[in-house]
């Protein structure tokens, strides 16, 4: 594309790139959508959930929202790593590597999205920023989505998108972070999970989800250069949320927060750990890899 070129060490990006890159703040989209309950019933049965059949009325349970409005590519649109080629609302950013590294959302506890509403997501480019990692340029895209139903918003979220260079032989994966230091001996609260190609692959396809790294080995290894699968960021969150849900039946979440640290993959089992506060009004959520380094932190806010 031109205008949208890499420097020569095909990792960083050159200043009139990230000025057009830059242009795309304030670009805005609007997309409608309804729950339906078959994805629902998909998501509960992937989360191993025996939960009541999703009739007209159900709630919907925090972050299960990611279930719609995903986007549908034409298969001539799609680029090498199964992503939609760069451009339209999102900014056609030329690193090649993009992940979900975090975000921060808010419910209305008066309008919670059911099964059978017809929905509106209203979507903003609120930033572009360019950062210089140890392997090359990042650069961060900020996205603020609104979801409203027939009764107002229900929904506020921030999604934080990063793009990285690609991967050469060498590279180090990201410096591995210690677990929280806590109080107690152990998190009141825990659970392993056992990662496999089932798992991502019915995540991948609820979410409409094409990104290669999640279900082609060949390729993630081979191309992207990781040992092997990469859990999705948004489902690690969706367990992190299903944490506590299990201990805490009947508390509505407010807020949820989270940051993907280090990716984790499906060649081992990863643990999930969640600590109350003692007024029992947030929770502190990690995810750790089967060495113990942090590869997911959140905050959760309980009604």
């Amino acid at each position: 594309m031109q205008g949208m070129t890499l420097n020569n060490d095909a990792r960083t990006l050159d200043s009139a790139t990230l000025a057009h890159l830059q242009g795309w703040v304030g670009q805005t989209e609007s997309l409608i959508d309804e729950i339906s309950a078959a994805p629902v019933r998909g998501l509960s049965a992937t989360l191993d959930r025996d939960d009541p059949a999703p009739l007209p009325g159900f709630a919907l349970s925090p972050l299960w929202h990611w279930l719609y409005f995903v986007p549908q590519p034409l298969q001539r649109e799609i680029g090498p790593d199964g992503h939609a080629r760069r451009g339209g609302f999102l900014p056609p950013v030329p690193l090649p590597r993009r992940m979900w590294a975090g975000g921060r959302l808010q419910w209305s506890q008066d309008n919670p999205l059911v099964v059978g509403d017809a929905v509106k997501r209203i979507s903003r480019i609120e930033s572009v920023t360019h950062k210089a990692g140890r392997t090359g340029d990042l650069l961060f895209v900020l996205v603020k989505h609104e979801v409203h139903n027939a009764s107002g918003l229900a929904l506020r979220e921030e999604h934080d998108i990063v793009y990285r260079a690609a991967t050469q032989p060498g590279d180090p994966l990201p410096q591995p972070v210690s677990q929280p230091v806590l109080a107690e001996p152990s998190a009141a609260w825990q659970r392993t999970v056992v990662p496999d190609e089932v798992m991502l692959f019915r995540y991948s396809a609820l979410t409409f989800n094409g990104h290669r790294i999640h279900y082609d080995r060949k390729y993630v290894t081979e191309v992207e250069g990781y040992p092997g699968l990469i859990v999705h960021g948004p489902l690690i969150a969706t367990l992190l949320v299903d944490l506590v849900r299990a201990h805490a039946p009947g508390a509505f979440i407010t807020s949820f927060s989270f940051k993907a640290v280090r990716p984790t993959f499906d060649l081992h089992p990863f643990t999930l750990h969640g600590q109350p506060s003692e007024d029992g009004k947030t929770v502190r959520l990690w995810a750790q890899d089967h060495e113990g380094w942090l590869t997911m932190q959140a905050t959760a806010a309980l009604a």
